[in-house]
């Protein structure tokens, strides 16, 4: 069954609320009222934020809003809709098929005859599959709706390229400790009591939300429920409340960047022990092992490459086997990838390659291949000269014919430059004897 709201319901990052008798959760009592409550996104909601230049025209179009949890995502898009007259509707991709995004579909066609436009916001939308994606293109072509997809993964990676020309991409980030600070004191304000923690805990409360809104409000439920009448807890007394420790560093900040740089470049430098000390930092402070298990993935394509092509098989097979175990257990299948990575041959000839190559294809624009190694399906293009002269390689002597198969008009470019090392030896081999097989074929 699709799982949608019309209402609106929990949310939270407001700097004001509204009071009610009956008992409602902290992050409903903040609840924002309008754009302007949020916090910790003044870069899209403050004077000259992207959204508030957007709705001076009170108008909207489809949008994707990226960042991790607990940042204001369905608020905003809430909101948004209701800054704009359109009616707010709201799906789950992790519960929704295809027939309930027709179903969806057809109530906003009807909903636009009567001269209401409908802002659908869809979460998790990262979770859709390729059909499921390709399905919105034609309703937000035709203003059927106006999507707002919301994401903690990055979108480059996770939503089609249709999809995302026809978006506008909006991050959304973690909030810091000002922002949080807003929170507990409207928090207090709405409670009519102060949190009972001094200040050093109140600092350490704040860096336990970790940039997470809801996170924060629900730390600090967590407190008042705990506290004994004239009970004011320090530091160590907060840590047994909440049983959870501050982060060692903000994932958000400096301290992230630092660790991640330190890991990769340890990785880099072929130094498994180095490498091993600062993912099990990272581990402690509770930065997520799915991010790790990317990074390492990348670390095998731009450092390693096809001098140990089984290092990116590794990095792979590591994030599969946290998917599988979860944590603690899988956190070993990705100590055991960085050991690999950083233990392998090293080669950035491939990352460069590509550099290289992307530059190439940019400069040539529209050059057609040669027609030899084009298919010729019809008559036309048969006698127009496709597939003319093509010699299949696996006719020819040791399976290498020597063509060329640049554009005409290019000459015959080098981008891939592999070094002596690791298997990269052989591919480096392989290239030679084939670059002398193709100057002895074509008589250069």
């Amino acid at each position: 069954m699709v799982a949608r709201r019309k209402a609106a319901g929990p949310s939270l990052f407001s700097a004001a609320g509204m009071d009610a008798d009956a008992p409602r959760p902290l992050a409903d009592k903040l609840r924002p009222g309008k754009l302007s409550d949020v916090v910790g996104q003044d870069h899209l909601l403050g004077i000259d934020g992207a959204l508030t230049r957007m709705l001076e025209t009170r108008s909207l179009g489809s949008l994707v809003f990226w960042g991790p949890p607990g940042t204001g995502k369905t608020t905003v898009a809430r909101l948004l809709a209701q800054e704009t007259d359109l009616h707010f509707e709201q799906i789950s991709a992790i519960f929704t098929g295809v027939a309930d995004l027709k179903k969806v579909f057809e109530e906003a066609r009807a909903r636009r005859e009567t001269g209401q436009g409908t802002l659908l916001f869809v979460d998790e939308i990262h979770r859709f599959n390729r059909a499921q994606q390709d399905s919105f293109l034609p309703v937000m072509e035709d203003g059927t709706i106006v999507l707002v997809g919301a994401t903690t993964e990055n979108p480059s990676f996770e939503l089609n390229a249709p999809l995302l020309s026809r978006a506008r991409v909006l991050v959304f980030k973690s909030l810091d400790e000002e922002a949080i600070e807003k929170l507990y004191a409207r928090a207090e304000e709405i409670e009519g009591k102060k949190l009972p923690v001094d200040p050093e805990a109140r600092a350490m409360l704040i860096r336990m939300a970790d940039g997470d809104g809801r996170a924060s409000l629900t730390l600090v439920e967590e407190v008042w429920r705990a506290a004994r009448a004239d009970e004011v807890f320090d530091s160590a007394a907060l840590q047994d409340i909440v049983q959870r420790r501050a982060p060692i560093y903000d994932k958000s900040q400096d301290g992230h960047y630092n660790l991640i740089s330190a890991l990769h470049k340890s990785v880099r430098g072929s130094d498994p022990d180095a490498a091993l000390y600062y993912f099990c930092r990272m581990v402690d402070a509770g930065e997520d092992p799915l991010f790790l298990a990317r990074r390492i993935v990348r670390m095998a394509v731009e450092d390693i490459g096809l001098a140990d092509p089984q290092a990116l098989v590794i990095a792979n097979a590591a994030k599969e086997a946290y998917d599988f175990l979860g944590s603690p257990e899988g956190e070993l299948a990705i100590a055991q990838a960085v050991l690999y990575v950083a233990t392998a041959p090293k080669s950035n000839a491939g990352y460069k390659a590509y550099g290289q190559a992307m530059q190439a294809a940019k400069a040539a624009g529209s050059l057609l291949p040669p027609k030899h190694i084009l298919n010729a399906p019809t008559k036309l293009m048969k006698s127009e000269g496709y597939g003319r002269g093509y010699a299949y390689d696996h006719n020819e002597e040791e399976a290498f014919s020597g063509q060329n198969y640049f554009p005409d008009a290019l000459p015959r470019q080098t981008f891939y430059d592999p070094p002596d090392r690791g298997f990269e030896r052989e591919i480096r081999k392989r290239l030679d004897y084939w670059a002398k097989l193709r100057k002895e074929r074509s008589g250069n």
